[in-house]
This record gives C-alpha cells, structure tokens and sequence, in this order.
C-alpha cells in the first residue's frame, strides 16, 4: 500500500472553498488539461453512495473508473474509493483545513495499491507516484487560480447564463469554470436534452423559444461549424458562414423582441477579421482585413446589431489561437511534435497571436461580469510569436527536436485552400481592450502557457 498526501494553500475562506469543491463543474475543473478523461455520468452531490463513471484513457488502453463516495463531513471532509478501474485500491480523502480566517488548506490523502502484485510494484511503482504527484500539482494550481478569478468578483451577483456551442473546445471549459464560481449555465443544445440543464434549439429551422430567456442575465454563443475541421469546399465555406449567421441572428433578434432582455451578449468571433497583416502591430482600431476568413467574421458580428440595437450590451470574443491539448491548434501539433517530426510551417515567419485557454475563459467571465466592457475585444496573450518560434518553444517543452520543416507547397496541398489563411499566413494582434479592462493574464510567455496545459513544469 502506497500513502501520498497533497497540500494545497488557498487564500479563501473554507466555506467558500467547499462551495467550490461541491459544485458540478469541479470534477472537470480539476481533471488535468492533458488527460483524456470524461465523466459520463455524476453524482448528484458529495453524499456517500453516489457513483461517478469517467471513461478514460491510458495509453492505448481505454477503461472506465468507477468511484464512490463513502465519506462526508458537510463543510470539512468527503472520500470516495475506486470500486472498478486501473488500480488494485484506491482511496482518496479530501480535508479542508481552516489554518487562519480566510486561508484554507485542501489536504489530498490517497492510498492506493498497483495490480500484478510484485511485479506491478516492480515495474510500475516509480512511473505511477510521478503520475499522481503530477495530477496533483495540476490541481492545485487549477483550484487556486480558479478560485482567485471567482474571488474578483465576489462582491457581484452570480449570475444565470445561457451558453451555446458547450460541447465545443472552449465551451467544455467554460461552463464549468463558470459554475464552481457560482453561476447557473443552460446549455443550448440541439438535441433532445438529457438533462435539467439543457434546453433546445434549432437555428437551422429557427426554432428558439422565447421563454427560455426568463431569468436569464447573460447569453453566450461560441456554435458554428469548425473553420479548419475540414478542406474548404464549396459547400463547406457556405456552412461555416450560414452556422454563424443564422444562429446569431436568431439569438440577437429574439432578445431583441423581449420585454425583459438579457444584459448581456457575448458572441465568439475571431482575430482572422483583420486578414493577413505581416508584421503590423494590430489593436481592435486596427481596420479590416481581406479573404474569406475577413468576410466571415464581419458576418459573424453584424448578425449581433439586433440585440446591439435593442441596448443589450454586446460584446465580440476576437479570439487567437486558443492553447489546449485536447484539440485545435495545439492538440493537433503534439503527436508530430513528441515523434521528432514537427518544426517550422512554412516560412516560419507568420505570427502567431495564442492565449491559453484558461486566461480565455478567465477573459470571458472578466468582460461578462465588467459592466463597462462592450464592443470587439481581442482574446491574445499580450506577447504573440513567430510560426519559427513557437515550434521551437513547444520542442523545448516536449524535449524533442523540432527543425523539421513543411514546406508551403506540401501545406497547401494537404489542407488546400484554407492553409494559406490558417497556416502559412498570420496577425501580430494585442489585447489593448482586455488589458485596459483591468484584465491581468495568468501567461503572457507562451513557454509558461505550455508547460502549464501540458504538465512540462520546470524543476525549481
């Protein structure tokens, strides 16, 4: 049997770090950004008995953890053990400890024995306390940073929001971001919901019921089709215009005819607005650019001017490279990037304008709760990079060579006409409004953001 304990200092009162810890979102919240971890069904709260299966995935091999609460003591203490999963025993505490008025330490206890018996604590021993010793150094820093943001705005109150696009790579961390701060998330789903906290819709046929906008404060729309999912065809250039279009426009014009109207708009938009710019430093006063890219999102936003005409504060998420593992950009670089084979795209020289994607969900619930924010906003980290650079930076994190070149012809003739936009081409974007906001960035050096989502945390 192995013993590990974690401590975690939080300046925060402990009621408000249990209310934290209880709420639905915080499984997610303290999932580290690099595993492959997905909660398929939740218990409905901390009491013991209730059962949470999380399909996972270690290695090549797909499994499933079963864990159950089995302890609680409301305000102070709650346990669950592993009924089925990868280890022989697992067992994990988790204490809340009052050291002083508003300091709280979250003592992790966990005991755990590995599988093979002899042979399993042989071979798998070491691999296996780094592991753990690495989940728990993501959450903690997850769970202090989350709190700290929640904390900004705790004089405010929470607020009910309808989100769109919530299975998508930023509202998968949106929404639960915004409920352990508090808030009450609708998911805007077009499906038969599964749940109490969906509601749906079709933008498609214009079909969105007015009556689910009572009581609520703020909406959030991040849905369209995937701009670099897929080579752009015809057909496809036309769905990703008509996806924003119609489901914006539905959005704003519906709020727009309300008696009693959301507060506020926020609606994703993009940083590919301003075109190809070489090296020029570009602000939200910069002018447009030209291409598809430009046209799209000059659609995007002015399918927003009913709800903006109808004085609901409207706000425009101009959104960078968002840096995640779990896809897009990042995502997508890693399995190259960790063989050896990655390197500068291109010329290398193209900018790129990244955020993390913990300061973009920051960002949004910063601009939501800021009553004078309104208007286009830049989601960039303050210090964009070249093409060149950023390669060279993610092989440093990954400890891989990363001077393996690809050619612009090869680009092109693998993604078509999107590589030219997507990948050979670039903006060097600054966040002016964010920062004049008031808004302070968790990372502005690219080597921290991705050591952060990637667990690759220098050795101090």
């Amino acid at each position: 049997m192995v013993n590990f304990q974690h401590d975690t200092r939080i300046n925060a009162p402990r009621d408000v770090v249990w209310d934290w810890h209880s709420r639905e979102g915080a499984f997610d919240r303290l999932t580290p950004p690099w595993e492959h971890m997905e909660s398929i069904s939740s218990p409905p709260d901390l009491s013991p008995g209730g059962r949470r299966v999380i399909r996972m995935k270690l290695g090549p091999f797909k499994m499933k953890w079963v864990a159950e609460h089995t302890d609680l003591i409301e305000g102070e203490l709650f346990a669950d053990r592993m009924v089925r999963g990868p280890f022989k025993r697992w067992w994990h505490t988790h204490r809340l400890v009052e050291e002083k008025r508003d300091v709280t330490i979250v003592r992790d206890e966990v005991s755990y024995d590995l599988p093979f018996g002899f042979l399993g604590r042989l071979f798998g021993s070491r691999y296996v306390r780094k592991m753990v010793l690495r989940m728990f150094t993501s959450r903690e820093i997850s769970l202090k940073r989350d709190i700290w943001r929640h904390q900004s705005f705790s004089d405010l109150p929470r607020k009910r929001i309808l989100v769109s696009g919530a299975s998508g790579l930023i509202g998968s961390q949106l929404i639960p971001f915004l409920d352990t701060g508090g808030h009450e998330v609708i998911q805007l789903v077009r499906r038969k919901p599964t749940n109490q906290n969906q509601r749906y819709w079709n933008p498609e046929k214009g079909e969105l019921d007015p009556l689910l906008f009572e009581g609520i404060d703020a909406v959030i729309h991040l849905g369209g089709v995937g701009i670099g999912d897929k080579r752009w065809t015809k057909k496809r250039k036309e769905a990703i215009v008509s996806s924003r279009k119609e489901s914006v426009t539905l959005l704003s014009e519906t709020m727009a005819s309300l008696k009693e109207k959301p507060e506020v708009f926020i609606v994703a938009s993009a940083i590919g607005i301003y075109g190809d710019r070489g090296d020029e430093d570009i602000d939200e006063n910069s002018p447009h650019g030209k291409g598809f890219l430009t046209d799209t999102a000059l659609i995007w936003e002015s399918s927003a001017d009913a709800a903006r005409t109808a004085g609901i504060r409207t706000i425009h998420l101009r959104s960078g490279i968002v840096l995640t593992p779990k896809g897009g950009a990042l995502g997508r670089m890693l399995f190259p990037f960790k063989m050896g084979a990655g390197g500068p795209i291109g010329s290398g020289k193209q900018w790129m304008s990244w955020i993390s994607i913990d300061d973009h969900i920051a960002a949004v619930q910063h601009l939501m709760m800021t009553t004078k924010c309104e208007g286009p906003y830049n989601l960039t980290a303050p210090n964009p990079v070249r093409q060149k650079s950023f390669a060279k930076t993610l092989g440093r994190v990954l400890r891989r060579p990363a001077f393996a070149p690809l050619p612009g012809f090869v680009v092109r003739i693998l993604f078509g006409e999107l590589a030219r936009p997507l990948l050979l081409e670039g903006q060097k974007v600054h966040p002016r409004r964010l920062l004049e906001s008031g808004f302070e960035f968790e990372h502005q050096s690219l080597e921290d953001a991705l050591r952060d989502s990637l667990g690759k945390w220098k050795k101090e």
